[in-house]
């Protein structure tokens, strides 16, 4: 005798060679023995053979329409035999009820399985969902099948054409064209991002980075929402000096100035003038909350997505030739450059100038200080500030390293220069020990009244904020906060309004277990943290940028470790391959090589061994 049985989800056919209380043993169609349970026999039969009934079933099975048979089974439970014998009419063969089984087996969603042997037919509208979800599905899957193949060939369809950037950096891997995508990648053995890049859908490598960064930071975009204007500031008292900031060309957040008053007895009062927008920005408002949100102006070589609107930049920024709200903090020095005292105030302040980098450091140098040549304006000040400078860097007991070089980028029409200058140049030390002794002093006072603020703390190598004070090993000071800033960071926003509040004996904006001041700080760490890896990775960009443009064969480099090098005249890390054994410190001869501008990477093959570093 024979038996229909199913068998991992399938319906099998089989010769019983014997039977037990609760189980058959049974050769398959294939000769195979198997022990079969009593609860999955779906038929005794006693012809044709196994082999014979099933290749006879799934021949009448294809001639069978479901539509039909759905429309035969009616709405109340039923078994397969049932149906086979009203489908087929009389008694039908084991064939013809194999031939119903394996149809009603292989469509779920026309018939739900009830039991042993016995289905239900799906209700009507259940039938017409399910029926459309499948044609969709077709359709989809045609519409994948055709986008994959003109992306094999190399072609972009254009419904893609909106989505590469999400597709290459954020993807929804269950999106139809995302699949698409995948499928092409497959059959080419291409990246995502090689495949758009030879289907010519990325305009260009540096608005792919940009891209990627947008995405995650600004999906909505990096233009302002429509905003009311701050009030204007309220009286100041206004300052009795004129004061000049210094910045490179660029900078348009002038967020720092100065003024020095020499007095007769030798005695010197340096103030230190910060922007002061908290005098506008009111915690809570529309203006505060979009400065919560992006926490930071971004930086890249070839612009900047600031922290604040630019008509609100406009307002507070200490441009030349105005009178300007600051929040400034005045230190009087005696002739041994030692502080004698430390008064803050907010104060509208004259800004005779905005002094540039590019036209200050040929007159402001080591060369030209004390030294005769022409005058300049506010030389005489910047002389004094740099000797006082260097006393404030020696009572902190830092040591300038020789030999550090910063590297300023400029990107015009497309090309990159990269200008290397040196640290501890008196410009960058003049404006970094100020805003070193502001933020220092400032966030001491705060401590001392008990008034919550931020702090940059750095202990055992680890710079961290911090609502609590604590020193900052690094800089040699007890604390500091991050106040000089306001412009483009919102810490120093919040640490400035903390700031004029005890200024002016005023209760303080955030109490020190404010959840928003908790929530601010994470949310900085986080943005300010991501901004800055943006930041160091578009500058890699276009130090490989420059390569391809100067045409660079060969450089000399440093090894850092290893196969690591550094590039010489570029803040440039890379592998170098084909080199003998190398210690930190060789020098040697390299060929920049396998520069691939979507990944960011760059090898250079080695050349030649130049011997180890010389000393400093």
């Amino acid at each position: 005798m024979y038996l229909l049985y199913e068998e991992d989800g399938e319906i099998k056919a089989g010769t019983i060679l014997a039977e037990h209380d609760n189980s058959l043993q049974v050769e398959s169609q294939y000769g195979r023995r198997t022990k079969v349970k009593a609860g999955h026999v779906l038929l005794r039969y006693n012809a044709p053979p196994p082999g014979e009934t099933l290749e006879q079933a799934r021949r009448l099975a294809e001639e069978i329409d479901l539509d039909f048979l759905w429309e035969v089974a009616g709405q109340a439970e039923f078994d397969f035999q049932s149906l086979a014998a009203e489908y087929y009419g009389g008694t039908p063969g084991a064939p013809q009820s194999a031939a119903v089984l394996l149809r009603l087996h292989g469509a779920p969603i026309y018939f739900y399985k009830k039991g042993k042997g016995r289905y239900k037919a799906a209700p009507a509208d259940t039938l017409a969902a399910a029926k459309a979800a499948l044609e969709r599905k077709a359709r989809e899957a045609a519409q994948r099948a055709e986008w994959a193949a003109a992306l094999t060939r190399g072609e972009l369809p254009e419904a893609l054409r909106g989505k590469v950037f999400q597709l290459l950096h954020q993807p929804d891997k269950n999106s139809l064209e995302y699949k698409a995508l995948a499928d092409a990648c497959a059959a080419t053995g291409l990246s995502p991002v090689a495949l758009m890049d030879r289907c010519g859908a990325i305009p260009s490598s540096h608005e792919y980075h940009l891209q990627a960064f947008l995405l995650t930071h600004f999906p909505r975009g990096t233009g302002f929402p429509a905003l009311s204007p701050p009030p204007p500031p309220p009286p100041l008292p206004a300052a009795d000096s004129p004061a000049f900031s210094i910045d490179d060309a660029t900078t348009t957040e002038i967020d720092d100035a100065f003024s020095v008053i020499f007095r007769p007895d030798g005695s010197v009062r340096v103030g230190i003038h910060i922007a002061a927008p908290a005098l506008g920005i009111a915690p809570g408002s529309d203006l505060d909350r979009v400065a919560a949100q992006r926490l930071s102006t971004v930086y890249m070589p070839c612009g900047k997505i600031t922290m604040l609107p630019e008509d609100l930049v406009d307002r507070y920024t200490l441009a030349e030739n105005r009178d300007c709200p600051a929040l400034s903090i005045y230190v009087e020095v005696g002739p041994d450059y030692a502080i004698r005292s430390l008064h803050t105030q907010a104060d509208c302040v004259r800004i005779a100038a905005n002094l540039r980098h590019e036209t200050l450091e040929p007159l402001f140098n080591l060369e030209t200080i004390g030294a005769g040549g022409p005058d300049y304006p506010f030389r005489r000040e910047l002389e004094w500030l740099w000797g006082f400078a260097c006393h404030l860097q020696a009572a902190r007991g830092e040591v300038e390293t020789p030999g550090r070089v910063d590297y300023v980028f400029r990107v015009e029409n497309d090309r990159v220069r990269i200008i290397p200058r040196p640290r501890g140049n008196p410009i960058d030390r003049v404006v970094s020990e100020l805003m070193i002794l502001a933020n220092s002093r400032w966030g001491a006072w705060l401590a001392e009244r008990g008034v919550a603020a931020v702090y940059r703390v750095q202990g055992q190598g680890k710079v961290r904020m911090s609502l609590k004070p604590a020193p900052h090993e690094g800089l040699g000071v007890a604390c500091y906060t991050w106040s000089t800033s306001p412009l483009r960071r919102y810490v120093d926003l919040i640490n400035q309004r903390q700031i004029l509040a005890a200024a002016r004996g005023e209760p303080p904006v955030y109490a020190g277990n404010d959840t928003a001041l908790m929530a601010a700080v994470r949310d900085f760490e986080l943005a300010y943290d991501a901004y800055a890896e943006f930041q160091r990775r578009m500058e890699r960009y276009w130090c490989l940028r420059w390569l391809l443009q100067e045409g660079v064969e060969q450089m000399e480099a440093v090894v850092l470790k290893e196969n690591l090098i550094r590039l010489d005249g570029l803040p440039l890390v890379t592998r170098v391959i084909g080199a003998p054994t190398l210690n930190p410190g060789d020098r040697l001869r390299v060929a920049p090589d396998e520069i691939d501008l979507l990944n960011n990477e760059c090898v250079c093959r080695f050349v030649a061994l130049l011997g180890p570093q010389s000393a400093p």
